[in-house]
């Protein structure tokens, strides 16, 4: 087997391995524009319901499919509250606080208050007092966040994910599954807190990504073809190249 022979198969399996990866990750990205569509139709579908009160709704483990309700919740903070860092809203930075409230019911209910954004000098932020007495929150049912159990328990408040299971577990209690993320409150709330709204409801850079990765693959195997072509005609012209030359040097010998 020539060397060239050798450098085509190297470049074959290359151009395999590639384009496989490629393609999986065109389709990963269908995946998530699928996801992505389901759930703005979810949002959409769930907003248009009248306000239900939690506990018609938080029954059992929140799933995707029970998320975006809008709920309501009367009863009293316990005063708990964990602050979730490195956060975002439309561009800043800062942390998200979620407050325990025991609701009317006798149930332990997590509460998003909002979002605090990041202060010169204490990029943390100061976590505002829970308001006292009776209070009557509206918001969206959210699902558990879900991801690495250190970043889901407690340190000093903090954490960097919400999971009302986690924070019961830490806090030897048991909290209703998921959280509500509060839209209003009565009577209201800190001003330093900006309540989260619905997510971006546009379907993302998913399908030009998966079309980028897809125009990859092809340029992948295009650029195979005209390296294996450019191969053969460069060969080609030195196997003409050869033939000249050696059809030339038995003229060259008589003439000396």
């Amino acid at each position: 087997m020539s060397r060239q022979v050798k450098r085509w198969i190297a470049m074959g399996v290359l151009a395999a391995i590639l384009a496989f990866t490629f393609i999986q990750l065109g389709e990963w990205q269908l995946r998530r524009l699928d996801e992505r569509r389901d759930r703005n139709a979810t949002v959409l579908a769930h907003e248009s319901l009248p306000v239900q009160d939690y506990s018609a709704v938080m029954t059992q483990e929140i799933g995707e499919d029970d998320q975006w309700f809008r709920v309501t919740a009367t009863g009293t903070y316990t005063g708990d509250q964990f602050q979730v860092r490195y956060r975002s809203l439309d561009g800043a930075y800062g942390s998200e606080v979620v407050a325990v409230m025991e609701t009317d019911r006798g149930d332990l209910l997590l509460v998003n208050r909002g979002f605090l954004t990041r202060q010169p000098g204490h990029p943390d932020g100061e976590m505002p007092a829970t308001l006292d007495g009776t209070v009557t929150v509206t918001g969206y049912v959210r699902r558990n966040d879900r991801g690495d159990e250190n970043a889901m328990t407690p340190h000093e408040n903090q954490v960097r994910l919400t999971n009302s299971d986690a924070l019961g577990k830490a806090m030897g209690v048991t909290l209703v599954n998921g959280y509500v993320s509060m839209i209003e409150s009565q009577p209201a709330e800190s001003d330093a807190l900006i309540p989260l709204s619905t997510p971006d409801m546009t379907e993302g850079p998913h399908l030009s990504y998966a079309l980028q990765w897809f125009a990859f693959t092809a340029i992948g195997i295009i650029g195979m073809g005209v390296l294996i072509r450019a191969d053969l005609r460069d060969r080609k012209k030195a196997k003409a190249k050869a033939a000249v030359e050696e059809a030339s040097e038995p003229a060259e010998e008589e003439v000396g």
